[in-house]
Protein backbone atom coordinates (compact mmCIF):
# COMPACT_ATOMS: atom_id res chain seq x y z
CA UNK A 1 0.00 0.00 0.00
CA UNK A 2 1.81 2.85 -1.35
CA UNK A 3 1.80 6.62 0.33
CA UNK A 4 0.60 9.44 -2.12
CA UNK A 5 2.83 12.39 -1.23
CA UNK A 6 1.47 15.80 -0.51
CA UNK A 7 3.22 17.34 -3.33
CA UNK A 8 1.13 15.13 -5.72
CA UNK A 9 -2.21 15.47 -3.80
CA UNK A 10 -1.87 19.18 -4.82
CA UNK A 11 -1.18 18.38 -8.12
CA UNK A 12 -4.99 16.91 -8.08
CA UNK A 13 -6.26 20.51 -8.04
CA UNK A 14 -4.35 21.28 -11.10
CA UNK A 15 -7.18 22.10 -14.13
CA UNK A 16 -6.78 19.27 -16.39
CA UNK A 17 -5.61 20.02 -20.38
CA UNK A 18 -8.51 19.89 -23.16
CA UNK A 19 -12.27 21.22 -22.25
CA UNK A 20 -14.93 19.94 -20.40
CA UNK A 21 -18.01 18.41 -21.49
CA UNK A 22 -20.41 19.75 -18.70
CA UNK A 23 -20.76 22.73 -16.03
CA UNK A 24 -22.41 21.67 -12.97
CA UNK A 25 -22.99 23.58 -9.60
CA UNK A 26 -22.87 21.53 -6.74
CA UNK A 27 -24.78 23.05 -3.24
CA UNK A 28 -25.90 22.11 0.69
CA UNK A 29 -22.73 19.42 0.17
CA UNK A 30 -22.62 17.30 3.58
CA UNK A 31 -19.28 14.80 3.72
CA UNK A 32 -19.98 12.39 6.38
CA UNK A 33 -17.60 10.05 7.05
CA UNK A 34 -16.68 6.72 8.84
CA UNK A 35 -13.22 4.80 10.08
CA UNK A 36 -12.78 1.60 8.07
CA UNK A 37 -11.01 -1.10 8.42
CA UNK A 38 -8.17 -0.85 5.45
CA UNK A 39 -7.14 -4.14 5.05
CA UNK A 40 -10.04 -5.39 4.85
CA UNK A 41 -11.88 -2.51 2.61
CA UNK A 42 -8.89 -2.89 0.54
CA UNK A 43 -10.08 -6.28 -0.55
CA UNK A 44 -13.07 -4.70 -2.07
CA UNK A 45 -11.88 -2.43 -4.89
CA UNK A 46 -10.72 -3.76 -8.24
CA UNK A 47 -7.59 -4.90 -9.41
CA UNK A 48 -5.14 -1.55 -10.57
CA UNK A 49 -6.31 0.50 -7.30
CA UNK A 50 -4.89 0.64 -4.09
CA UNK A 51 -6.46 2.16 -0.97
CA UNK A 52 -5.61 5.69 0.00
CA UNK A 53 -4.97 5.93 3.97
CA UNK A 54 -4.38 9.00 6.50
CA UNK A 55 -2.54 8.31 9.23
CA UNK A 56 -3.17 4.22 8.55
CA UNK A 57 -7.05 5.13 8.62
CA UNK A 58 -9.20 4.59 5.83
CA UNK A 59 -12.60 5.85 5.49
CA UNK A 60 -16.18 5.42 3.81
CA UNK A 61 -18.06 8.30 2.79
CA UNK A 62 -21.56 9.13 2.31
CA UNK A 63 -22.04 12.53 0.59
CA UNK A 64 -25.65 14.21 0.02
CA UNK A 65 -26.01 17.09 -2.21
CA UNK A 66 -28.19 19.19 -4.96
CA UNK A 67 -27.46 20.13 -8.11
CA UNK A 68 -29.35 22.96 -9.47
CA UNK A 69 -27.64 23.53 -13.14
CA UNK A 70 -25.95 20.71 -15.74
CA UNK A 71 -25.03 22.96 -19.06
CA UNK A 72 -23.02 21.50 -21.76
CA UNK A 73 -20.01 23.32 -22.92
CA UNK A 74 -19.24 24.96 -25.18
CA UNK A 75 -22.85 25.66 -26.10
CA UNK A 76 -23.96 26.44 -22.64
CA UNK A 77 -27.49 24.10 -22.92
CA UNK A 78 -29.22 22.70 -20.19
CA UNK A 79 -28.62 19.22 -19.89
CA UNK A 80 -30.76 17.86 -16.82
CA UNK A 81 -33.25 19.81 -14.60
CA UNK A 82 -32.40 20.43 -11.18
CA UNK A 83 -31.77 17.54 -8.99
CA UNK A 84 -30.26 15.44 -5.82
CA UNK A 85 -27.58 13.15 -5.41
CA UNK A 86 -25.79 11.61 -3.07
CA UNK A 87 -23.01 9.32 -3.50
CA UNK A 88 -21.20 6.20 -0.92
CA UNK A 89 -17.42 6.48 -1.62
CA UNK A 90 -13.77 5.77 -0.48
CA UNK A 91 -10.36 6.99 -1.69
CA UNK A 92 -8.17 5.05 -3.69
CA UNK A 93 -4.82 5.62 -5.81
CA UNK A 94 -2.85 3.72 -8.25
CA UNK A 95 1.30 3.00 -6.81
CA UNK A 96 1.23 6.59 -5.12
CA UNK A 97 0.23 8.44 -7.83
CA UNK A 98 -3.32 10.10 -9.02
CA UNK A 99 -5.55 10.10 -5.55
CA UNK A 100 -9.26 9.61 -6.60
CA UNK A 101 -12.33 8.63 -5.62
CA UNK A 102 -13.76 4.84 -6.15
CA UNK A 103 -17.87 4.95 -5.36
CA UNK A 104 -19.61 1.76 -4.39
CA UNK A 105 -23.02 3.85 -5.04
CA UNK A 106 -24.52 7.18 -6.67
CA UNK A 107 -28.19 8.02 -6.08
CA UNK A 108 -29.95 10.37 -7.67
CA UNK A 109 -33.28 12.21 -8.64
CA UNK A 110 -33.22 12.23 -12.31
CA UNK A 111 -33.22 9.57 -14.64
CA UNK A 112 -31.75 11.48 -17.47
CA UNK A 113 -28.54 11.39 -15.17
CA UNK A 114 -28.60 7.74 -14.19
CA UNK A 115 -28.38 6.63 -17.54
CA UNK A 116 -25.82 9.32 -18.74
CA UNK A 117 -23.58 8.17 -16.22
CA UNK A 118 -24.05 4.76 -16.29
CA UNK A 119 -23.47 4.64 -20.04
CA UNK A 120 -20.87 7.43 -20.46
CA UNK A 121 -18.97 7.00 -17.25
CA UNK A 122 -19.72 3.34 -16.34
CA UNK A 123 -20.49 4.39 -12.56
CA UNK A 124 -22.99 2.78 -10.80
CA UNK A 125 -25.99 5.11 -10.55
CA UNK A 126 -29.18 4.13 -9.37
CA UNK A 127 -32.54 6.00 -9.35
CA UNK A 128 -34.01 7.84 -6.01
CA UNK A 129 -36.68 9.25 -4.74
CA UNK A 130 -35.07 12.47 -2.23
CA UNK A 131 -36.23 15.56 -0.60
CA UNK A 132 -33.94 18.25 0.69
CA UNK A 133 -35.23 21.06 2.91
CA UNK A 134 -33.41 24.35 4.25
CA UNK A 135 -34.94 24.84 7.64
CA UNK A 136 -33.41 27.37 10.49
CA UNK A 137 -29.89 26.96 9.22
CA UNK A 138 -30.23 22.77 9.38
CA UNK A 139 -30.57 20.62 5.76
CA UNK A 140 -33.32 18.18 5.66
CA UNK A 141 -32.11 15.30 3.37
CA UNK A 142 -33.73 11.95 2.73
CA UNK A 143 -33.13 9.60 0.23
CA UNK A 144 -35.08 6.15 -0.68
CA UNK A 145 -33.58 4.19 -3.73
CA UNK A 146 -36.69 3.35 -6.10
CA UNK A 147 -34.82 -0.68 -6.56
CA UNK A 148 -35.44 -3.35 -5.02
CA UNK A 149 -33.36 -2.64 -2.29
CA UNK A 150 -34.90 0.24 -1.29
CA UNK A 151 -31.33 1.66 0.34
CA UNK A 152 -32.19 4.73 2.71
CA UNK A 153 -30.56 7.72 4.11
CA UNK A 154 -32.00 10.50 6.19
CA UNK A 155 -29.95 13.33 8.34
CA UNK A 156 -29.96 17.02 8.88
CA UNK A 157 -26.44 18.76 9.07
CA UNK A 158 -25.56 22.17 9.60
CA UNK A 159 -21.79 24.03 9.18
CA UNK A 160 -20.71 24.85 12.86
CA UNK A 161 -17.68 27.12 12.17
CA UNK A 162 -16.21 29.56 9.60
CA UNK A 163 -15.37 28.74 6.10
CA UNK A 164 -11.98 27.58 5.21
CA UNK A 165 -9.86 26.40 2.43
CA UNK A 166 -8.51 22.71 3.57
CA UNK A 167 -4.61 22.98 3.97
CA UNK A 168 -2.27 20.63 2.01
CA UNK A 169 -1.77 17.35 4.64
CA UNK A 170 -4.77 17.82 6.86
CA UNK A 171 -7.76 15.14 6.97
CA UNK A 172 -10.38 18.02 5.44
CA UNK A 173 -7.57 18.00 2.56
CA UNK A 174 -7.71 14.06 2.24
CA UNK A 175 -11.29 13.39 2.55
CA UNK A 176 -12.98 16.79 0.62
CA UNK A 177 -10.09 17.45 -1.81
CA UNK A 178 -10.62 15.00 -4.67
CA UNK A 179 -10.80 15.45 -8.35
CA UNK A 180 -10.33 12.25 -10.20
CA UNK A 181 -13.06 9.24 -10.54
CA UNK A 182 -12.69 5.63 -11.06
CA UNK A 183 -14.77 3.51 -12.45
CA UNK A 184 -14.93 0.12 -14.19
CA UNK A 185 -16.07 -1.52 -17.37
CA UNK A 186 -15.72 -4.09 -19.95
CA UNK A 187 -12.13 -2.89 -20.97
CA UNK A 188 -10.71 -2.57 -17.45
CA UNK A 189 -10.47 1.06 -15.53
CA UNK A 190 -11.57 4.03 -16.25
CA UNK A 191 -11.34 7.53 -15.21
CA UNK A 192 -12.64 11.16 -15.34
CA UNK A 193 -11.60 14.73 -14.04
CA UNK A 194 -12.93 17.31 -12.61
CA UNK A 195 -11.62 20.74 -11.69
CA UNK A 196 -13.19 23.46 -9.41
CA UNK A 197 -11.79 26.07 -6.79
CA UNK A 198 -11.03 24.41 -3.47
CA UNK A 199 -14.32 23.84 -1.13
CA UNK A 200 -15.17 26.62 1.00
CA UNK A 201 -15.42 24.10 3.70
CA UNK A 202 -16.60 24.29 7.27
CA UNK A 203 -16.56 21.85 10.11
CA UNK A 204 -20.14 20.59 10.58
CA UNK A 205 -22.72 18.45 12.78
CA UNK A 206 -25.69 15.82 11.85
CA UNK A 207 -28.26 14.41 13.83
CA UNK A 208 -30.68 11.75 12.86
CA UNK A 209 -29.01 9.76 10.59
CA UNK A 210 -30.10 6.44 9.33
CA UNK A 211 -29.30 4.65 6.40
CA UNK A 212 -28.57 1.57 4.68
CA UNK A 213 -26.52 2.27 2.05
CA UNK A 214 -23.53 0.88 3.30
CA UNK A 215 -25.47 -2.02 4.46
CA UNK A 216 -26.93 -2.75 0.53
CA UNK A 217 -23.38 -1.99 -0.60
CA UNK A 218 -21.70 -4.84 2.08
CA UNK A 219 -19.87 -2.06 3.83
CA UNK A 220 -21.36 -2.05 7.19
CA UNK A 221 -19.27 -4.42 8.79
CA UNK A 222 -15.87 -2.62 8.00
CA UNK A 223 -17.42 0.63 9.59
CA UNK A 224 -15.19 0.74 13.00
CA UNK A 225 -18.04 2.09 14.89
CA UNK A 226 -21.51 -0.03 15.88
CA UNK A 227 -23.33 3.47 16.22
CA UNK A 228 -23.40 4.35 12.00
CA UNK A 229 -26.58 6.43 13.12
CA UNK A 230 -23.48 9.20 14.48
CA UNK A 231 -20.91 9.94 12.21
CA UNK A 232 -17.47 10.72 13.49
CA UNK A 233 -16.64 13.82 11.44
CA UNK A 234 -18.81 15.55 9.08
CA UNK A 235 -17.94 18.97 6.99
CA UNK A 236 -19.89 21.26 5.04
CA UNK A 237 -19.47 23.39 1.72
CA UNK A 238 -22.16 25.54 0.52
CA UNK A 239 -21.27 25.67 -3.08
CA UNK A 240 -19.05 24.97 -5.83
CA UNK A 241 -19.19 25.36 -9.52
CA UNK A 242 -17.42 22.52 -11.63
CA UNK A 243 -16.19 21.78 -14.59
CA UNK A 244 -16.49 18.41 -16.03
CA UNK A 245 -14.20 16.50 -18.09
CA UNK A 246 -14.98 13.24 -20.58
CA UNK A 247 -13.69 9.97 -19.00
CA UNK A 248 -11.10 7.56 -20.29
CA UNK A 249 -10.09 4.35 -20.22
CA UNK A 250 -6.51 4.00 -18.51
CA UNK A 251 -5.55 1.54 -21.44
CA UNK A 252 -5.97 4.47 -23.63
CA UNK A 253 -5.20 8.03 -23.67
CA UNK A 254 -8.03 8.64 -25.51
CA UNK A 255 -11.06 10.48 -24.11
CA UNK A 256 -13.91 7.58 -24.46
CA UNK A 257 -16.05 7.54 -27.67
Amino acid sequence: MSDVSDQERARARERPAGRPVMRQVWEQLGFLHWPVVAAALARLLPPGLDLDVFEGVAYVGIVPFTIPLTRAVPLGARMAPAFHEINVRTYVHRGGRDPGVWFFSLDATSRLAVRGARLGYGLPYFLADIALNETVGWIDYSSRRRDVTRAEFAARYQPTGPVAEAAPGSLEFFLAERYLLYSRSGRGLRTARVHHAPYPLQPAAATGVYQTLTYVASLSRWICREDTHGPPLVHYAREVEVQIFGPRHLDNPRAVR
